[in-house]
């Protein structure tokens, strides 16, 4: 439901105010995942015994 005094827009106008809103919480959202990954401890993908991860041929 619409208030009153509100003019009614046009549906090109709708869907750019909805996209706005889109981009707006994505971005938010991406920016909070960064600031998690850069908070994180950074964890190396190398063995802890020294060995290499590949296998003997």
């Amino acid at each position: 439901m619409e208030p009153k005094n509100s003019p009614r827009t046009s549906p090109a106008q709708e869907r750019e105010t909805r996209l706005k809103a889109a981009l707006k919480a994505n971005l938010a959202r991406r920016k909070a995942q960064a600031k998690a990954r850069n908070a994180a401890p950074k964890e190396d993908n190398k063995p802890e015994d020294g060995q290499s991860s590949e296998k003997d041929s």
